[in-house]
């Protein structure tokens, strides 16, 4: 676990705003149609436009920029020049961006077009459940207290929590101490918020089952039961009043 200093703060805030801005502009080019390889590309192309590179690409043999998980895909979607969006589909994009030695991460989830309710409230709720968690991030609380506001609200709309993907730390590396958990039913190492702390709260919420398998292409999860996804993520730094969120 790494107290990050007030020079690492300021450049992981600036990887983090390069991918705030990345996925708002995805927001707004997102439509039925495009390819997911078409929004890699674009994503990729104006990271390093923005003097940063990709994350994802190549880490542990990853060979794209972002992932694009659609409708029942928990995470890491593999772009595809012969995947398409569809009117209906709720789309999540993920995107890390390695900025002058630090990463930044952040993930959000789009309705395209006319989808379900049931999409809608789905959606919502993995939104809230992220601000829940949030919300509890200051000097002297726990890794469980975020647990617990985010189980509090997946469990009020009787949606379930993915126990297998977590937060993380963030700052040198992409992936740090300390693991930020999302569900009480997981087995938690707490940790103790300190400030100067940086990590990602990215609890992933399922329609139904919580449970999840892998693709014969070794990364993408998906649901167990062909359930919808939903995920929300933010890059938030601890501080002595309370917190600040990076990717906003």
């Amino acid at each position: 676990m790494q107290i990050k200093s007030d020079t690492e703060i300021k450049t992981i805030r600036h990887s983090s705003y390069i991918v705030f801005k990345i996925l708002n502009e995805i927001k707004e080019i997102i439509k039925p149609g495009i390819t997911t390889k078409d929004i890699d590309s674009y994503a990729e192309y104006r990271i390093k436009e923005m003097d940063a590179k990709p994350s994802f690409k190549g880490y542990c043999g990853y060979s794209h920029s972002i992932c694009i998980s659609i409708n029942n895909e928990v995470s890491h979607g593999i772009p595809s020049n012969q995947r398409t969006i569809l009117s209906g589909d709720i789309v999540k994009v993920d995107i890390g961006v390695y900025y002058q030695g630090f990463h930044g991460d952040s993930c959000i989830t789009i309705p395209i077009e006319k989808v379900s309710l049931e999409a809608l409230c789905l959606i919502k709720a993995a939104e809230e459940a992220l601000y829940a968690g949030i919300k509890k991030v200051k000097e002297g609380n726990y890794v469980s207290d975020i647990a617990a506001a985010i189980t509090k609200v997946v469990d009020t709309y009787e949606y379930t929590v993915v126990e297998e993907y977590t937060g993380h730390g963030i700052g040198y590396n992409l992936h740090e101490e300390p693991v930020i958990f999302s569900s009480l039913s997981q087995q938690i190492f707490d940790t103790n918020l300190k400030a100067g702390m940086i990590f990602t709260i990215e609890p992933i919420v399922n329609q139904k089952s919580k449970y999840t398998k892998i693709l014969p292409n070794g990364w993408t999860a998906i649901t167990v039961d062909t359930g919808l996804s939903a995920q929300f993520e933010h890059t938030v730094l601890v501080t002595h009043e309370g917190y600040e969120i990076l990717t906003h």
